[in-house]
């Protein structure tokens, strides 16, 4: 369960910590998260934020403990493709800012394009599908840049729509930046 508000919950049938191959965690009070998230930094290339959480283990049979776990920043839910693609359009937005960024995870196949539309679905010129190179890799903040750059800011308060065209990959969360 989730809440954003901590009145209204929202329940989902999926799990999102599976019990995985220890037979003990499949029962018994077992896998039940422990109240908070926490940011934390690992040793890996990038800027090494990551979100821990901690869960139930063995709880009946012993010997109880919490279990570390950890994901990606804003890792709990993606719009993922597969390899053979998919794409989506965001409904009508405004924002500030002056570059787009995103984070997100692609396999060595796989990639992401961005395509800027005006309120009606039509590709603002140099910003469309064909403008933006493919993105591959891993990152958590990505600006992304077409062949007029990655400068948006003319277009700050404007609606605009946003295409995504994914293959093999998970976009993550998109937010408008001031730049670097």
């Amino acid at each position: 369960m989730s809440s954003r508000d901590g009145v209204n919950w929202k329940r989902w049938d999926e799990e999102f910590l599976r019990p995985g191959p220890n037979a003990h965690r499949w029962w018994q009070r077992n896998n039940h998260i422990a109240w908070g998230l926490v940011e934390t930094k690992n040793d890996l290339p990038g800027d090494g934020r990551e979100l821990s959480l901690y869960a139930i283990e063995n709880y009946y049979v012993g010997p109880c403990r919490l279990r570390w776990f950890s994901l990606r920043i804003d890792g709990f839910v993606s719009v993922n493709a597969p390899y053979k693609g998919g794409e989506f359009t965001t409904r009508p937005l405004t924002f500030a800012g002056r570059e787009l960024e995103i984070n997100y995870a692609a396999s060595a196949a796989g990639s992401l394009r961005v395509e800027m539309q005006d309120a009606g679905g039509k590709p603002l010129p140099g910003y469309a599908l064909a403008d933006c190179p493919e993105i591959y890799g891993d990152q958590l903040a990505r600006a992304v840049s077409w062949k007029a750059g990655s400068d948006v800011g003319q277009f700050a308060g404007q609606p605009v729509r946003l295409r995504f065209v994914l293959k093999d990959a998970d976009l993550y969360s998109i937010q408008f930046t001031s730049g670097k």
